[in-house]
């Protein structure tokens, strides 16, 4: 599309940031909802409207117009991942089953990777960017059908003869720190997720290879959020996501030190293996304090990776403009995934609720 429509790295991180608003309206909404079939209507309708907005992307080329579509789109992501994770572990507690949603957030990596390998095939047959949009529309559709069908719906989770564990609301310190945390584990993602194929596109040597990055953040992300879930169990959740970001962090810089298709590749997988695992993990976290209300906790998490991912995008996009690169915007997206594993150990050292939820896994 940038190379297209002419879209600059400025206006690219602000339909970024507009997708991401969206994204942050959606959880705000989901925090604010206790009513399971309303949940499940509206994750329905998020699959509708992730169709609608893919498709809409296709049939203009005025700015503003994708500002709307890109806000849609980040709506409907809330609707139909958060909402869900919601839903999915309140079925899972229901039925006693392990509360875990390293399967759940696999789909996510897949669809990453699917969608990478599905560029590289039209750009082989040398579709332009409006029929790109129009075949992820299409892709949509097929993959909404099992998404639709296979979610059981609330009135089967919510059966008189299955209860869910009380909740065990944590500190108010531990709530501070977990939310400071997961706005600086927001801030890097988004720089690497939203900008990587750029990014890799314009390294010395590296033209052509900004999709095969993407495939391969993708393919390492489905099978590593099982890795976590397995990770978690043994050190615990807070640990264990702490440990993601670490990795994360390395991840970030590595291209930054190493400018080859080895180094790059390494740091896509190390970033892909890492990013959904932290989601995954903090939304199934936040799913075993509120058992009976997940999607409540949930909410005012990705609240706060949310904001970041807003700020974010905007920020880098403008750097980039400006310099030229994105060798500054790397290096602030290192250092606030850096600055939230050091809020994470503060909080495993010194908080007791957090050194009891570590101690119950």
């Amino acid at each position: 599309m940038q190379q297209q429509t002419q879209l600059d790295d400025a206006t690219g991180g602000y339909l970024a940031a507009t997708n991401y608003l969206g994204y942050m309206a959606g959880a705000l909404l989901a925090a604010n909802l206790n009513n399971l079939q309303l949940k499940d209507t509206l994750y329905r309708l998020g699959l509708l409207l992730a169709i609608m907005s893919t498709l809409g992307m296709a049939l203009t080329q005025n700015i503003y117009l994708w500002a709307c579509w890109r806000f849609v789109a980040g709506l409907s992501s809330a609707g139909s991942m958060l909402i869900a994770s919601g839903l999915i572990m309140h079925w899972l507690l229901s039925y006693k089953q392990r509360a875990e949603l390293g399967i759940h957030f696999a789909g996510l990596g897949l669809g990453i990777a699917l969608s990478a390998l599905l560029v590289e095939l039209m750009l082989q047959f040398g579709f332009n960017w409006r029929a790109q949009w129009q075949y992820f529309a299409l892709l949509a559709v097929l993959l909404a059908i099992p998404a639709w069908r296979w979610l059981p719906r609330p009135e089967l989770a919510s059966s008189p003869l299955k209860s869910v564990p009380s909740d065990s609301p944590p500190s108010k310190r531990f709530m501070q720190l977990m939310l400071a945390s997961y706005f600086c584990a927001g801030y890097g993602y988004v720089i690497s997720a939203t900008f990587i194929v750029t990014i890799v596109e314009r390294m010395p040597g590296l033209a052509g290879s900004g999709n095969v990055s993407f495939i391969v953040l993708g393919l390492a992300a489905a099978p590593a959020v099982l890795l976590w879930d397995f990770i978690a169990r043994k050190t615990g959740y807070l640990k264990a996501i702490t440990l993601a970001l670490l990795v994360q962090f390395l991840a970030i810089l590595l291209p930054l030190w190493l400018s080859s298709l080895s180094a790059v590749l390494f740091s896509a997988a190390l970033f892909g293996a890492t990013f959904v695992g932290v989601v995954s993990l903090v939304l199934t976290m936040a799913g075993r304090l509120y058992p009976s209300k997940p999607a409540k906790l949930m909410g005012k998490m990705t609240l706060a990776y949310g904001s970041a991912q807003v700020v974010s995008p905007a920020i880098t996009g403008g750097l980039a403009e400006v310099s030229g690169h994105y060798t500054l915007g790397l290096y602030l997206a290192a250092g606030f995934v850096g600055l939230g594993a050091l809020l994470l150990t503060v909080l495993i050292v010194t908080d007791r609720t957090a050194q009891q939820l570590d101690t119950r896994q």
